[in-house]
């Protein structure tokens, strides 16, 4: 017997056959399926409340459902089977058309897990004492609110202040958060195996402000030293905070990594190809063609 969480997004229109196809599965298989609250309608089975409860984690949507069932798994060695409901899905194991075979592999144990390195990032008081804490798997972002002012942000690694940045913000990426926010404010690409920890800043005001590649093992702590009053945290693009004056953010790696459900053929580049058509080259090679 497998015990199998689902967590979902409500908002794609084919998540009802998905979940049909998922009931009939789950009798084939003896699987015992836990759904997280609000996903079904008057649903009367016992609810996904802990990681404890299962074995496997399974996401139903795109690349954001997948990073909220690894915020809920916190840390637990449950894997995540992605199956991607949306355009992209870069960090989903399989399309909505291999949900059989996906689950019949998992129930078999025929799969591989990708262990990829989280942050866990905490808000700090100004007197020093911990406010909040989070687990990210793709990244956590100091940024302005809403008033186009910049930001100056003292940035310390570990003991040592590397500098003071004129910017927009911060985006303080795991190698798997390296092709989402980061990539998109020109941080650098990091195979997920390469375990680091990226520092991008958003908009910088200085050309010699550029991304940095830090080991994993430091601890990265920013503060808002000047700016607008509304300074804002944002954990996976999905949660987060506001700061106050003297408040600051520590990040750094977390004690447990993530497991992300591969099946062959499902590589980092293969998905850079595919999904991110890194490289363009058959595109263009195609275009020209007469």
């Amino acid at each position: 017997m497998i015990n199998i969480g689902v967590i979902g997004h409500r908002g794609y229109p084919q998540l009802a056959s998905i979940m049909a196809d998922l009931e009939s599965e789950a009798t084939k298989i003896g699987a015992t399926l836990f759904f997280e609250p609000g996903l079904l309608d008057n649903d009367e089975r016992p609810p996904l409340k802990t990681p404890s409860q299962i074995h496997v984690a399974l996401s139903l949507g795109g690349d954001g459902t997948l990073l909220r069932t690894a915020r809920f798994l916190d840390g637990a060695a449950v894997p995540i089977l992605g199956v991607n409901l949306g355009r992209l899905g870069f960090l989903t194991s399989c399309s909505a058309a291999d949900l059989k075979p996906a689950l019949a592999s998992v129930a078999a144990g025929d799969y591989d897990v990708d262990e990829r390195m989280a942050l866990r990032a905490e808000a700090m008081h100004a007197d020093g004492t911990p406010r909040e804490g989070w687990q990210a798997l793709n990244d956590i972002v100091m940024h302005k609110g809403g008033f186009a002012r910049m930001l100056t942000v003292r940035v310390a690694v570990d003991d040592e202040v590397l500098g003071a940045y004129n910017c927009d913000g911060i985006v303080v990426a795991s190698p798997t958060g390296s092709t989402a926010y980061s990539l998109s404010a020109g941080g650098p690409l990091v195979t997920p195996s390469l375990d680091s920890i990226i520092l991008t800043p958003i908009s910088a005001h200085a050309l010699a402000i550029r991304p940095i590649v830090l080991p994993p093992n430091v601890t990265v702590t920013l503060e808002a030293i000047d700016g607008p009053e509304e300074v804002l945290i944002t954990v996976d693009g999905q949660a987060g905070t506001q700061l106050g004056p003297g408040d600051s953010l520590m990040v750094r790696r977390a004690p447990r990594a993530v497991r992300i459900v591969r099946f062959p053929g499902n590589s980092f580049f293969d998905r850079l190809r595919v999904k991110l058509g890194w490289g363009g080259l058959p595109t263009r090679d195609q275009t020209n063609k007469c």
